[in-house]
């Protein structure tokens, strides 16, 4: 939907690149910020008094989207069924611009390689009837040794925007030997027990091959300008490590110095919305998100494994003083563009696309996205978005 073609966002709590302002008028023309001034310039007015206009979500790593593809254990929904309806909960939650973080594994069934090529083709083929900017976040196993070669001919393509090295093998051997958690790993795979602990024993044997194959990939993605992301850095010898050849985000890193170097480092440093608005990891001993932002060791929030989380993960940041409104949120909009190279989005600045939330954030109730322009179009309107006032 689109309001036309010329018009401009007035009234609003505006969040420019100085700070916020009451009285900035947006001018948004063809699809990209034309002005911020102090009048419409004859272009249609819509009214965002009372509302908060900001740059537009950009989320780096969601996975959420794997419930849609497979809502209960065994069970399968088309892949077009389930992007569309992910795109449907993205731009009510105000994301803009989506990394799906799709698992590359040396695993069959939900992460395995044909759904991987699965995907690929979906996404591209989905692309065009989407209205969030979606792009591939490739989580790549590093015991994904046989998978190397198509992955580098994917990044020479153009076909991944964010590639990350994850190894999930010790936590699948470790959970393997405590039968009560390895129960959602059988569901995911579709393997008996005495198979997938043989398939893991296989590939920890290779464990000498992984550091030459994480060299080749990291290489590939920086003659491609492709971002880079370690994920779960246990140590900060492992991040200096990944440092070195050229990857820049740290994911969720599993102690405090290791965020701490990297930060040192210059790099991002990921955590999860869910964390912060839940006020911790739902996962044992892992570090609190809140406290690594209070700490100046957080850069970027995403959504992990719920996107509603990210923008009032913002609000919850600011409003509990552990830092400031745009610092908040800057980390679910800037950061994440500067961190994934994108240079055209992220602030609202003249001459940017016009990737734009309007966000309520009524006393006592939870802060919303009421309406989600993308590239200057309408791509969601709530039922209290302005546009249906004018």
């Amino acid at each position: 939907m689109s309001v036309s073609h010329r018009y401009a966002l007035v009234g609003g709590h505006t969040l420019l690149p100085q700070g916020l302002e009451t009285e900035a008028v947006v001018l948004i023309e063809d699809g990209v910020i034309a002005e911020i001034g102090s009048d419409t310039g004859g272009a249609r007015a819509v009214d965002a008094k009372g509302l908060y206009v900001l740059p537009g979500i950009v989320d780096l790593h969601g996975d959420a989207f794997e419930r849609q593809l497979m809502p209960r254990p065994g069970v399968h929904f088309d892949i077009q069924l389930a992007l569309a309806e992910t795109d449907r909960q993205l731009v009510a939650n105000g994301i803009t611009t989506a990394y799906h973080g799709v698992t590359y594994s040396w695993e069959p069934g939900l992460r395995g390689r044909d759904a991987m090529l699965q995907m690929l083709t979906a996404l591209e083929d989905a692309k065009p009837h989407l209205a969030c900017d979606t792009k591939l976040h490739l989580r790549q196993e590093t015991y994904n040794l046989d998978g190397e070669q198509e992955v580098l001919s994917w990044l020479a393509e153009g076909k991944i925007a964010l590639l990350a090295f994850n190894d999930h093998l010790p936590d699948i051997l470790r959970k393997l030997a405590q039968p009560h958690e390895v129960m959602n790993i059988l569901q995911r795979t579709g393997l008996p027990v005495q198979d997938l602990h043989a398939l893991a024993n296989r590939m920890a044997a290779r464990k000498d091959e992984v550091n030459g194959s994480i060299r080749r990939l990291a290489g590939a993605a920086v003659s491609a300008n492709v971002a880079q992301a370690s994920h779960d850095d246990p140590s900060p010898e492992v991040r200096q490590w990944y440092q070195e050849l050229g990857c820049g985000i740290s994911e969720f890193p599993k102690t405090k110095p290791t965020a701490a170097l990297a930060r040192e480092l210059g790099n991002h440093v990921v955590f999860g919305s869910p964390n912060v608005v839940r006020g911790g990891s739902h996962q044992k001993n892992a570090v609190a998100a809140a406290h690594m932002v209070s700490e100046e060791l957080c850069t970027v929030l995403t959504s992990d494994y719920y996107y509603p989380a990210m923008l009032p993960a913002a609000f919850r940041l600011a409003n509990e003083g552990l830092c400031s409104f745009a610092q908040a949120w800057a980390m679910i909009s800037s950061n994440p563009a500067d961190a994934a190279n994108l240079k055209d989005r992220g602030r609202l600045q003249a001459g940017l696309r016009a990737d734009i939330t309007l966000v309520k954030a009524p006393a006592g109730r939870t802060p919303h996205a009421v309406t989600s322009v993308i590239g200057g179009r309408i791509a969601y309107a709530g039922f209290e978005s302005p546009i249906y006032t004018h």
